[in-house]
């Protein structure tokens, strides 16, 4: 029940089992009426027709509605920062720590602190701090003091089985990759309901399908699902690291070792951890060994196909098929086909695809290379733009054109979004290595071979190329409608294509480039960690970057609390016992503006050894009305305040972006960029400026809908009127959006 409110949360609504009916009596129980109340101190108000139904449930099911939420939104967590009233500074210095380390090294008169720490008299003010000014150690833990004094309230609908079984249908189909929330929704979703007879869209999403039916001990069915080799070891991979893109072994090293390297191991402790290397090691017992093996062997698919496909991640695949004895099961009766499969594999008696391909391209041959490109349209659509570059534009389109039809839609938008941005001789790039962090690159150089007007005629003819081929599929859909209506939000909403969130977000979830609207002068960002661990050194640092004109930064962090339009809530290094620790930053955007600030950068790091913490809490909340700081333990966080909040779940992120603040437009938006780096100095402000671009490029889900409405010759109308209504309720379910790419 509890995985059903959660994944109904994130679609704006609580789950009511279909078993409570509904009357017409007004009479509202004590109980149902309480917990609306709390609900509303959590800044969450409920329609009439969930109102009723909360009133025919049960006592306690009301009672688990209310913990669930509290739960999602920390309230029992311990948010209590190291300064009492930190918006008032407490003017610490570099001098108070260095007389401070002096006085422990020498054993000088002081106050002892329960960490054993001394504090020498006229450094720190210690009525300020809960806990060790010098070492960052929390001591005192303070509860929630004010809440509900947010100015938003999120409005609750009604969520059923049918309902929560129609999600589910909608995330298994959907034409784009699922973001980490979207994954976790599936899977509860998948325990619960019958997997229906759809076709999943995705292989990503395929895979998580196939791991779920395999812990319900459904393996030969789970088998059937498996169509290419690349499925298998996609499987086998997400099993073994938690990852569902094929993340290379090596990748995987070197960020774990990155992210365990200290700037000062010699202050801070080092875990003993076994080695990134270790830990991938492969080891499969006999049983899996046979299970994989009767998969390979019952593939429908040709061997010297299924060669090719294994071909380009063959190191991984000689690991697994040493670790899963395969040679081995291959002798046996019955497996005749996984016995030619290896002996071909080991030979490489096969011929490579994307080899012919590079043979006939370095040759300069654009007749052969564009008729095998045709075979395979999606990595046509893939290296399009380098293409076009390397044998001109005019032959590559024509030969592109012939197969649009073929190309999935997501490919389509998506070369349409980013031909502007490619074809830019100035421009620098955001990219992300599978596995890495974003990286900002310059401009392909072959475009300086080119004219400003020849380039700008491939931007056209891209653009023009696909959105034409996106019409021709809606005009092709019979019209039931004569009327639409479009929410004017709509327009601010970029497509789910091509950036997936690693991070769960418990609330109703944002897609990356998402605007959230600042009401107030002020924002203030949170950061809680540690829940649920023992008492340890588990250094996490919230930061954020102050961008000017002229190329000039400023920052707020640990190493300077106060600065200009921001204040820093005290610098924790160890978290408390079981509920874990918090810091704040408060952002006056008035100041900022009178100052000349432009953008304000949030990030979080990891200043400890490894990645950042599992479970860690990041938002920031926002309110037209004052957010009030306790005077007595200096918690300021108000689950009703939050604009957006996600928890870190996994990956291996040193660093991590989540959101920037455009001060002139006064709006917070949504991105998650992960970055190497223990500080914030670490991060590469062109980076961010590159990944602001890429976002600014991408088609919205209204501007997709208007080409819909103009193919279909659908008038526009008002909501209440028109025959197809697209609002922002509609747009919560993303997976659901992703129907309009019609392939």
């Amino acid at each position: 029940m509890d995985a059903l409110l959660r994944t109904g949360l994130r679609q704006q609504a609580i789950y009511i089992p279909d078993t409570v009916v509904n009357t017409d009596t007004l009479h509202i129980t004590p109980a149902a009426g309480m917990l609306v109340t709390n609900l509303a101190k959590l800044g969450f108000g409920v329609t009439e027709d969930l109102l009723h139904a909360l009133n025919h449930t049960s006592p306690a099911y009301q009672a688990t509605i209310l913990e669930t939420f509290q739960e999602v939104m920390g309230v029992k967590a311990n948010w209590t920062p190291l300064i009492k009233n930190w918006q008032v500074p407490t003017n610490e210095s570099f001098m108070d720590h260095f007389i401070t380390y002096f006085t422990n090294k020498f054993k000088g008169p002081g106050t002892t602190l329960q960490c054993g720490h001394i504090i020498p008299a006229n450094t720190f003010p210690l009525e300020r701090y809960n806990g060790c000014p010098y070492c960052g150690t929390p001591f005192e833990f303070g509860e929630l003091e004010n809440m509900g004094q947010g100015s938003k309230i999120r409005v609750l609908e009604r969520w059923n089985d049918k309902l929560a079984a129609k999600y589910m249908e909608d995330l298994l189909t959907s034409k784009t990759a699922l973001d980490a929330t979207q994954v976790e929704s599936m899977k509860a979703l998948l325990h619960i309901f019958p997997l229906p007879a759809v076709k999943v869209g995705m292989k990503e999403t395929l895979i998580t399908v196939i791991d779920v039916l395999i812990e319900k001990e459904e393996t030969e069915k789970a088998g059937t699902m498996f169509t290419t080799p690349t499925d298998i070891l996609r499987y086998l991979w997400y099993k073994h690291t938690g990852f569902l893109q094929l993340v290379k072994p090596g990748t995987i090293i070197k960020r774990k070792e990155k992210n365990n390297r200290q700037m000062h191991p010699d202050s801070y402790p080092t875990l003993q951890s076994v080695s990134a290397a270790a830990m991938l090691k492969l080891k499969y017992n006999r049983r899996q060994g046979l299970m994989v093996a009767r998969w390979l062997n019952s593939l429908d698919m040709d061997i010297t196909a299924m060669c090719e496909i294994m071909h380009p991640q063959r190191n991984m695949w000689v690991r697994f098929i040493r670790a899963l004895r395969l040679p081995e099961f291959s002798k046996r009766e019955g497996f005749g086909k996984l016995r030619e499969l290896l002996d071909r594999f080991y030979r490489q008696d096969y011929t490579i695809w994307q080899g012919q391909v590079n043979h006939y391209r370095l040759r300069y041959d654009a007749t052969n290379t564009l008729q095998l490109l045709q075979q395979r349209p999606g990595l046509f659509a893939r290296s399009l733009f380098a293409n076009m570059l390397w044998f001109g534009p005019e032959v590559v389109v024509a030969a592109f054109d012939n197969i649009t039809h073929k190309v999935p839609a997501r490919l389509l938008l998506t070369l349409q979004m980013y031909a502007t941005y490619y074809f830019d001789k100035s421009a620098t790039r955001a990219v992300k290595p599978l596995g890495g962090v974003s990286k900002s690159i310059p401009a392909n150089r072959q475009l300086h071979i080119y004219e400003d007007d020849q380039v700008q005629e491939m931007q056209q003819a891209v653009t023009h190329l696909c959105i034409s081929a996106m019409k021709k599929r809606f005009a092709a859909v019979p019209a039931t409608a004569k009327s639409i209506y479009i929410a004017p939000e709509l327009y601010k909403i970029p497509l789910s294509i091509g950036d997936r969130s690693e991070q769960l977000q418990d609330l109703p979830g944002a897609l990356m480039g998402t605007r959230f609207k600042v009401e107030g002068d002020k924002i203030i960002l949170f950061m809680q960690w540690g829940k649920g661990l023992p008492a340890q050194h588990l250094d996490m640092d919230l930061s954020c970057r102050i961008a000017y004109e002229n190329n000039r930064t400023d920052h707020c962090s640990f190493a300077n609390l106060k600065t200009t339009g921001c204040i820093h809530s005290g610098d924790i290094r160890s978290i408390p016992d079981q509920i874990g620790t918090a810091e704040y930053i408060e952002i006056d955007i008035p100041a900022l503006a009178q100052a000349g600030a432009q953008y304000v950068t949030f990030t979080c790091n990891a200043y400890s050894q490894g990645a950042i913490a599992l479970n860690l809490v990041l938002g920031w909340m926002n309110s037209k009305h004052k957010m009030t700081v306790s005077n007595k333990s200096g918690v300021a966080y108000d689950p009703s305040c939050v604009d957006h909040m996600v928890r870190i779940t996994g990956g291996l992120a040193k660093g991590l972006v989540f959101g920037v603040l455009d001060v002139a437009a006064r709006e917070i938006i949504w991105l998650e960029m992960a970055f190497d780096g223990q500080i914030i100095q670490s991060l590469s402000t062109s980076n961010v400026q590159a990944i602001l671009k890429k976002l600014d490029s991408k088609l919205t889900i209204g501007q997709l809908l208007a080409a819909k409405a103009e193919a279909q010759q659908l008038q526009p109308a008002t909501e209440a009127t028109a025959d197809e209504v697209y609002n922002m309720q509609w747009a919560l379910n993303t997976a659901a959006v992703t129907q309009l790419l019609i392939d």
